[in-house]
Formats: structure tokens, C-alpha cells, sequence
């Protein structure tokens, strides 16, 4: 049984249909805030009070572990906590790259529709020496063909979303990271699941994944606190460095003191959110599904991937009608939406993700994102849905 819980609020009823931008926290975040608020200690101190902080550190460690079938006696640094999923992202890939020398030069596989966050760190890369070669994701479908010509003996990093930010386009990863394996063992693979995880079953031995992204705020825990999660194959064989440099907390590879208010809330989010996993798949799923077909009234053109899709996101073409004006318009009944991601919206340049989905630049600028959470009900999607139709008639007439 999903617990349910009132959105936030505010003047106006707001109807929060943004949650791949950021969640609501939930109850129990909430409460583990407030117990970690009376955990003031220093998890490196050695005297009672900072034991009892490095207490709660480790056990959201564990808590969090487990949602990701990681039981029993972690190893040092297979769960880094870090204060972002740009972070964790920016770990795995230059913690890799610049793991062994002979890497220098290399090959990275990735696709042509990351979030920035893989992007624009594979750009730098690639402008210090290393080979970035981008598998085309047309329609939100891996170029299976494209990626196993691109394997070859250089190759050593594979780093693929799990689920698309923009189009809900679920990767097969689990497939093109097997075949990475298959071509050479010590390939390191990594995925920024941050839209995946709690989203999708996400289980890194199933996926062949040594790295994995995600990102509290996403799933009802507070902004500012990701986590790295990091195969026992990848320590074993020395994979990964620190990029961030200092104490040597998170075992060496994630220097700064912890913030385990953050870490707590997190950990309580995720424990919650994977109990009732099964159920928040099916109701996102549902909602999403009921929006498509009250949406299809409407002269609009829904962006459905080709291939396998996450629940909770819907990308939606409008007819001449930039995105921004909607976002304005429907702003005005207390609807939230997003012209695309969130971390992107002030960029002059088209959406790489709706580029390589197949938009031309007209669509991607007359295009939104609408994204589901548990929490979102029936009546919410049909208000969307007439709020929509509504502002599509007005502002059709004035364009015209």
C-alpha cells in the first residue's frame, strides 16, 4: 500500500507535475532530518559524539545499499556518497579516465543524448586526448549495430543513461554493457541512473554495471546529496581514483565532511521508496497512460520512444506554440511542467536529447515534459489535460 501525502502548496492549489526536475520530500526524509538534527558530530571525530554520527552515516550507507540488492558487509567505497548526481557522474567518469596511465588516450563509448552532466565532462575529456564516440539513440533506442562496431581493444569506458531525462526512453544498457563485458572484462561500465533509479528495477549485477549515478532529490530526498555506487569487481581491480581531494572520507574517495543530514533523509527516501516500489511503478504508469489519452484529444503529438519507456515521463509536442508560452499559461492555474530539463533550461542551444530522438529544432522548442510522481492523481491529469486544451485553443487563435 503507497502511503499518500499532501503535496507542497502554494497560494493556489499547485499541481506539481515536475518531478523528474525534483520531488516533494516525503515523511520519512523528513524524519530522518530531524533525528539526524540532534547527531551533531563529526563521523571522523573518534570521541562519543562523532561514533554516534559515523553510526547513522554507516547504516543509511547500508539502507541505501540494499535498494540496490547490495547486502551484507559493504566493501570500502563500493557506496560513495557525494553532494550531486552531477558529482557522482563527474567521479565515475574522470575518476576512471584518469585511474591508469595507459587509459591516457583512450576510448569512451557513450550515447549522442546524455545529460549534460556526462556530456559536457566527456567534452572535456575528449578536448584532453581522450576518443569519445557517441552511439546514435534515434526515437530513444540504442544503435546496437553502431555501438558493437565502436568496441574495440581501446576501449575503456561504456557510460549510458538509464532512463532518458527528457523522453522516458529506457536504454537497454544491460544489453551494451553485457556486450562490453563480453569484448574485454575490464571495461568499466557506468550509467547515470539518476532517472531511473526508484523509477525502474534497477539491480547492477543484472545490468553488468561497475558504476552507478543517482541523485536524492529525485526520488523525495533533499537536494545536494547523490551517491556513487561502485561494483566489487571495479575496486578489485582498481578503477576508479578521487577526483576531490582532502581528508580521505568515503573511504579515500570523496574528500569533505559528510553531510549526514542529507545522507539520512536520503537513505530513508530510498528504503521507503523500494518498499513500496512495485506499486509506485504501477501508478506512475497508470498516470502517465491516462494523460496520453486525455492528451490525444488535443492537436498535439505525443513523443512516445520506440522502444522500452520509463513510467513517469511524457514528452509532448505542442502546434506552434512555444513550450515557454504553455509553461506561462498553464503557471496560471498552478501547474508545473518543464519545457525539458530543468538543469538545462536556460541553454541557447537545442535539447541534445530531443535532437537525437528525431526533432527538428522547431518541434524541440515548442515542446514539454510532463512528469509523473506516486503522489499525482486522476484529477490532476484531467485538469492538466482541460487546462491544456483550453490555453492550445486561445493561443492558436492569436497566433493565427
Amino acid at each position: 500500500m503507497i502511503k499518500r501525502f499532501p503535496l507542497f502548496h502554494s497560494i493556489m492549489n499547485t499541481v506539481y507535475l515536475d518531478n523528474s526536475a525534483t520531488t516533494p520530500l516525503c515523511e520519512a526524509a523528513k524524519q530522518a532530518i530531524r533525528e539526524a538534527m540532534e547527531c551533531y558530530g563529526n563521523p571522523s571525530s573518534l570521541h562519543p559524539e562523532g561514533a554516534r554520527a559515523h553510526a547513522v552515516l554507516e547504516q543509511a550507507r547500508r539502507d541505501f545499499a540494499a535498494t540496490l540488492g547490495l547486502r551484507g558487509t559493504l566493501a570500502p567505497g563500493q557506496v560513495i556518497f557525494t553532494a550531486s548526481g552531477t558529482e557522482s557522474d563527474q567521479l565515475a567518469l574522470c575518476g576512471t579516465a584518469y585511474a591508469k596511465p595507459r587509459r591516457r588516450g583512450g576510448r569512451i563509448i557513450t550515447t549522442d543524448s546524455e545529460h549534460a552532466a556526462v556530456r559536457k565532462t566527456l567534452d572535456a575529456l575528449e578536448k584532453e586526448g581522450f576518443e569519445v564516440v557517441r552511439v546514435p539513440t534515434r526515437g530513444g533506442v540504442l544503435d546496437l549495430d553502431f555501438y558493437e562496431k565502436a568496441l574495440n581493444d581501446r576501449t575503456f569506458l561504456v557510460s549510458m543513461m538509464t532512463v532518458n531525462n527528457e523522453t522516458g526512453a529506457l536504454y537497454d544498457i544491460g544489453t551494451a554493457f553485457s556486450m562490453a563485458k563480453a569484448k574485454n572484462p575490464d571495461i568499466v561500465t557506468h550509467t547515470d541512473a539518476v532517472q531511473g533509479y526508484l523509477k525502474c528495477r534497477l539491480i547492477p549485477k543484472a545490468l553488468s554495471a561497475d558504476l552507478i549515478t543517482v541523485s536524492g532529490h529525485k526520488i523525495h530526498a533533499p537536494k545536494g546529496v547523490g551517491a556513487l555506487a561502485v561494483s566489487a569487481d571495479a575496486l578489485r581491480r582498481r578503477d576508479l581514483i578521487p577526483v576531490l581531494l582532502g581528508g580521505g572520507q568515503e573511504s579515500g574517495f570523496r574528500s569533505g565532511t559528510e553531510n549526514v543530514l542529507g545522507i539520512s533523509a536520503f537513505a530513508a527516501a530510498a528504503k521507503e521508496g523500494f518498499a513500496e516500489l512495485g506499486a509506485r511503478i504501477e501508478r506512475m504508469r497508470m498516470l502517465r497512460e491516462e494523460a496520453e489519452k486525455m492528451l490525444s484529444a488535443l492537436p498535439v503529438r505525443i513523443n512516445r520512444p520506440a522502444g522500452e519507456r520509463a513510467p513517469h515521463i511524457l514528452n509532448v509536442t505542442l502546434p506552434d506554440i512555444r513550450s515557454e508560452t504553455m509553461l506561462h499559461e498553464l503557471s496560471k492555474s498552478g501547474i508545473c511542467i518543464s519545457s525539458g530539463s530543468a538543469c538545462s533550461s536556460h541553454a541557447q542551444t537545442p535539447s541534445a536529447a530531443l535532437t537525437a530522438f528525431g526533432l527538428t529544432r522547431e518541434e524541440i522548442e515548442s515542446s514539454i515534459r510532463i512528469s509523473f510522481s506516486h503522489l499525482n492523481t486522476l484529477e490532476e491529469v484531467a485538469l492538466l489535460a482541460a487546462s491544456m486544451g483550453k490555453a492550445i485553443e486561445r493561443l492558436v487563435k492569436i497566433h493565427h
